[in-house]
């Protein structure tokens, strides 16, 4: 038998946390992720499945921070849903079981890497990265944006120094880097 030992997004056994100046770029590997899409006719099914998994349907641009499970809007009838990945490892097949044939569910957690920004220099890091709106955004917005030529997430979090960047995890080296240089800008 192996002994198989996990690595994260970034290569390494343990998640790469870098302070540089007032910003704390941190992964966070920790996430279970699934995506929701409503089938054809049971949009209706669907929105009324995700209120009650989450007390609200996410509406375009939004998130909502539940806990355990969140949730934000990825397009028409589309939402992706997060929750901690050691309660909920089997996350798409539990977000199966409970939409059955209204919803096609899709397995996400190899496919995203998860990075949580916070510090007071965020809001201009984040304007050197993309081009969502950062000081307008407020807890539970969420834009699909480019940064460094990656399709990415910014969801703004709770705490008005906090956004957490969900991009593609086969990208996770190139994004880091984005991250870390815009950082090192503004320090």
């Amino acid at each position: 038998m192996h002994d198989l030992l996990p690595t994260h997004a970034l290569g390494g056994a343990d998640p790469q946390v870098d302070t540089i100046g007032s910003v704390t770029i941190a992964e966070h590997p920790g996430l279970a992720l699934a995506s929701v899409a409503a089938r054809l006719g049971s949009e209706a099914a669907v929105a009324k499945g995700l209120k009650a998994l989450l007390g609200e349907t996410p509406l375009p641009g939004r998130a909502v921070l539940h806990d355990p499970e969140a949730g934000f809007w990825m397009g028409p009838d589309q939402w992706m849903i997060g929750a901690p990945g050691d309660t909920h490892e089997d996350l798409a097949d539990q977000l199966k079981a409970r939409f059955g044939d209204t919803a096609s569910v899709t397995e996400q957690t190899g496919a995203w890497v998860a990075f949580d920004v916070t510090g007071a220099a965020m809001p201009d890091m984040c304007e050197l990265l993309c081009a969502v709106p950062i000081r307008r955004m407020v807890a539970g917005d969420a834009q699909r944006t480019m940064i460094h030529q990656l399709g990415c997430f910014v969801i703004r979090r709770a705490a008005d120094d906090h956004i957490r960047i969900l991009g593609p995890r086969a990208s996770a080296g190139s994004l880091h880097h984005a991250l870390v240089n815009a950082a090192r800008s503004v320090a």
